[in-house]
């Protein structure tokens, strides 16, 4: 059954997409980020859902007039110039082809299509459409999870969809990005019943998040909040709000939480602590040796690890074991070199400034002054929570990131074409009437 009701969805909006394109940039980011297709069980799992709707909304792309070109904003420069570096380190990588291949190849699927979406998405609905899409692809399984959370007393653990987000802490990471979005939407939410319902899915995410049992999202999550309250348009009655709400979350945890989360302050008994630490020491020795490419792509092989790997006793049990980067700055210095860090370092920093350029910008602007100075600090607060988990994740690749850094370029993008109709608006009237009556321009200035 539920096979056929996916098929007959996403069979359904074929058409849809052909006609408008866009739809098909909503559809692949629903795909991308909730993977509906591969929660079934029967004939469905077989079918490649994604490629089909990346092709058919890449030839209604090409016949469409409604593309435009991609926005060339700094953001969009430094994502090009990372992008292109990756490429180029891919060259030099230590792993097999094949596996370097494969692993450029998932990237440059996601990331051609955040630059079509960029084609396609321009004015305010557009943007919040999207930004609908991508909330509640990734809301679904903390909501979700949240009430398994509260079922089980916070004994079951929360996993995600499977694919990137499948594991505990990736979808963690991921709801920390999202409750922000949630804010914002709860913000500018209009009716009753729908910000009752976002505050609902805001608690029960706050559970969710908890019941992934993740260390690095319970960081994360308490810099989100931070930042959350201080962002907010009214910070205190935030601050006490997300702390009453974390602290019953917290209290409502069982025991074994509670142990688990006190493994952060004794992190030199925790092996997995452990393994993190020997993972980063082997991937820094590489990009030492290596510091303008790095390994390239797939840098967790037997072959870094045992040329870089650092000795000692400490370390003796991790020997010809071989691990994930666990953080995503470690896996960009690994990766990529320092080159590569870099530029990764720099997309997040041009992002935030960028993002408090356009909240100061649009503040008296009788229609962007609504929406974009709410919207912008939320943006930032999802890329500190990313910022802080990351650190502990092998998520430096995750589309969800770079939706929301899509989301600055497309309203910096919409924001320079209402900029520019004012500027011809302005300049239209006084030419054409000089143009036509002169004398009529002079008697008025009188």
């Amino acid at each position: 059954m539920r096979d056929i009701l996916l098929s007959g969805i996403l069979l359904g909006l074929l058409p849809y997409i052909l006609r408008f394109p866009v739809v098909g940039a909503y559809t692949w980011a629903w795909l991308s980020m909730m993977s509906p297709h591969r929660a079934v069980y029967g004939f469905a799992r077989g079918v490649p859902f994604a490629q089909l709707v990346a092709i058919v909304t890449l030839i209604s792309l090409l016949m469409s007039r409604d593309r435009r070109p991609v926005p060339m904003t700094t953001p969009t420069v430094v994502l090009l110039l990372m992008l292109s570096w990756m490429t180029f380190t891919s060259f030099f990588a230590i792993a097999d082809t094949d596996r370097v291949i494969d692993r450029w190849i998932f990237v440059g699927k996601s990331q051609i299509m955040i630059f079509i979406t960029m084609m396609l998405v321009r004015d305010r609905m557009q943007i919040h459409r999207l930004m609908w899409v991508v909330v509640g692809s990734i809301a679904f399984y903390g909501v979700k999870g949240g009430v398994w959370t509260l079922a089980t007393g916070g004994g079951g653990r929360v996993w995600g969809p499977p694919g990137l987000l499948e594991g505990n802490n990736e979808l963690a990471v991921a709801l920390v990005m999202m409750v922000p979005l949630m804010v914002y939407t709860l913000q500018t939410a209009t009716k009753r019943w729908i910000r009752w319902g976002l505050i609902v899915a805001i608690g029960a995410t706050c559970f969710g998040i908890l019941g992934s049992q993740s260390r690095g999202a319970l960081l994360a999550i308490v810099a989100m909040a931070f930042f959350l309250a201080l962002k907010g348009k009214r910070p205190v009655l935030m601050s006490l709000v997300i702390i009453a709400l974390l602290l019953t979350a917290i209290a409502f945890m069982p025991e074994s939480w509670t142990q688990r989360m006190d493994t952060i302050q004794t992190f030199e008994a925790d092996n997995s602590a452990q393994s993190r630490i020997y993972t980063w020491r082997t991937l820094l020795n590489c990009a030492l040796d290596r510091p303008l490419v790095g390994a390239g792509f797939a840098a967790d092989n037997l072959l870094v690890f045992s040329r870089y790997a650092p000795g000692g006793a400490e370390y003796a049990p991790f020997d010809g074991l071989v691990f994930v980067a666990h953080s995503i700055y470690f896996q960009m210095l690994g990766e990529h070199g320092f080159v590569g860090l870099a530029l990764f370092l720099l997309l997040g920093v041009v992002t935030w400034r960028r993002a408090s350029q356009l909240t100061r910008a649009t503040r008296g602007d009788a229609e962007f002054g609504r929406w974009v100075p709410l919207l912008m600090p939320m943006i930032q607060v999802s890329l500190i929570g990313y910022a802080v988990g990351g650190a502990f994740l092998s998520l430096a690749y995750l589309d969800v990131p770079y939706y929301v850094l899509a989301l600055v370029i497309l309203v910096d993008a919409h924001w320079r074409d209402h900029q520019k109709t004012l500027a011809a608006a302005k300049a239209a009237p006084s030419g054409t009437a000089a143009n036509q009556n002169p004398a009529a321009v002079v008697t008025a200035a009188t």
